[in-house]
């Protein structure tokens, strides 16, 4: 009897370990098939694909030089914080450390050193500057932090305004005016990024007087944190963390006067397209939000957006301060190119910090080595530039020429699909623009084309349709008729019977 109890005791133990096997091995298997964040690198010049995964992609830039103070003939730069491009191709750069603004050609000749200026008959001077600005008529504004200023300047060097630390009621008594980053709109508008301000943009009228914020950040809200609030007394609650909404962390503006900017929400929208009223309105309408990697290990996080440049055709670049990338979008939020990284060698940087375009080219601003690296197109490169700005422009056959150029070049970029598809689809070809829409994945796009592409067809066959159906209807009517008489004729017949 022992000997049975202890048999079915083995038995019902092997029956336990093998379901325990099974349960380990499915849930090791589940956690296989779970998305994860931590990914093997991506190859060396890259895009993302409809399904989220890293895809090989020619290279759109590559670095063709690195510019330093001495090759400039202005001595070393001591950690520059920004840079501006003017119309006419002038290179402003500011050099933050050595409190100077070093200006040169589009081929880094040196053209003047601005380090100094006459303030009410004293020689003035920057004080650890971090932002500038540069306008059309070349007027240049720097954010000279140290000073808790800004500085206007006209393009001769004279000094034009000062602008110094406003009174509002929107500002508490113990701020600090810290300007950082600045730009500039027609009007003489100044809209500045400040160290330690949550509430959005400080906007200034032309003449320095303070109105407004605009533009605030979404306020994060920690789960587990709000839960401890909830759970905590009064005295608990006055020592922990408030609520604040994230800060901004650069801004450009573009030719209409929209504000592009980027913000510190590693997990929300980190760019943003400001109008007048501060409302985003950046368009996300491509595979996923614009925001840098999508696939990025668990351990470091999303990227951390630092500098936005807007170009033409509603085309602009962020810069990723984690991972020195450089990541490029359509106005549609389309990813177009990414290039750049960190390291040693030419094209990665260790402290990137701000980007500007020369014409076409890229720069990019390392503050901790002081150099300026030169990024040129590619064929790719300009094929796909150059796509973009012929739809921008409403020049559909061109554009769908040469988004077909890059598709031919890079079979894994998606978006090209989507590109042909929608220059057919201004052209009124949505039979075909129906077939690219769905090698793109498109689905939005692709409604739209097929129901027109439906109502198309049935414009050329209605006249046909209702010719038969009135056909059909005319011969149902004689038929009818026929039978009617024949069934007359045969009733009189048979009553004269």
């Amino acid at each position: 009897m022992t000997n049975l109890r202890d048999a079915r005791h083995r038995s019902v133990r092997r029956r336990a370990g093998k379901l325990m096997l099974s349960l380990l091995s499915f849930l090791i298997a589940a956690g296989l098939m779970l998305p994860s964040v931590q990914a093997a690198p991506p190859p060396p010049s890259y895009n993302y694909s409809y399904w989220n995964e890293a895809v090989a992609s020619p290279a759109a830039y590559q670095a063709t030089k690195i510019v330093t103070g001495e090759m400039i003939g202005a001595g070393a730069l001591l950690e520059p914080n920004d840079l501006h491009v003017t119309e006419d191709q002038k290179v402003y750069i500011l050099d933050s450390g050595n409190n100077r603004v070093v200006v040169t050609d589009d081929q880094f000749r040196l053209l003047r050193i601005i380090d100094s200026f006459v303030n009410e008959g004293q020689v003035d001077g920057f004080n650890r500057p971090l932002g500038l600005y540069v306008t059309k008529d070349e007027q240049l504004y720097v954010a000279d932090t140290g000073n808790n200023r800004i500085v206007q300047l006209a393009p001769d060097g004279t000094l034009l305004a000062i602008v110094e630390a406003p009174e509002s009621d929107l500002l508490t008594s113990t701020f600090v005016f810290q300007p950082a980053r600045l730009v500039v709109d027609r009007a003489g508008r100044i809209y500045v990024m400040a160290i330690g301000v949550f509430d959005g943009f400080m906007e200034f009228n032309a003449d320095g007087t303070f109105t407004t914020f605009i533009g605030a950040n979404r306020v994060y809200v920690d789960p587990i944190e709000y839960i401890w609030k909830l759970l905590s007394t009064r005295e608990q609650r006055s020592q922990m963390v408030q609520f604040t909404p994230t800060e901004f962390t650069n801004l450009d503006i573009d030719e209409e006067g929209f504000i592009y900017a980027t913000n510190g929400d590693e997990w929300g929208d980190n760019i943003k397209k400001l109008n007048a009223q501060g409302t985003d309105i950046l368009r996300r309408n491509g595979y996923f939000s614009p925001g840098g990697d999508i696939i990025y290990d668990i351990d470091e996080g999303p990227a951390r957006l630092i500098d936005i440049d807007v170009t033409d055709s509603e085309i602009y670049s962020v810069l990723d301060a984690k991972q020195g990338r450089i990541f490029t979008y359509n106005g549609d939020g389309f990813l177009m190119y990414v290039f750049g990284g960190k390291g040693n060698l030419i094209g990665e940087f260790h402290t990137p910090t701000a980007i500007e375009r020369i014409g076409d080219d890229f720069i990019v601003l390392d503050r901790a080595l002081g150099e300026i690296t030169v990024f040129q197109t590619t064929e790719y490169g300009r094929v796909l530039n150059e796509a973009v700005r012929s739809y921008y422009r409403g020049d559909e056959e061109r554009s769908s020429e040469l988004f077909k150029q890059a598709a031919n070049m890079n079979a894994n970029l998606e978006y090209a699909y989507d590109g042909i598809g929608k220059s057919l689809l201004r052209q009124g070809e949505y039979e075909e623009a129906v077939h690219y829409f769905r090698q793109a994945m498109d689905r939005k796009n692709y409604s739209k084309a097929y129901l027109l592409y439906r109502k198309e067809v049935l414009r050329e066959i209605f006249p046909a349709l209702m010719t038969c159906l009135l056909i059909f209807i005319a011969a149902y009517i004689v038929v009818r008729r026929v039978l009617k008489l024949r069934g007359r004729k045969q009733g009189v017949q048979i009553e004269m019977e």
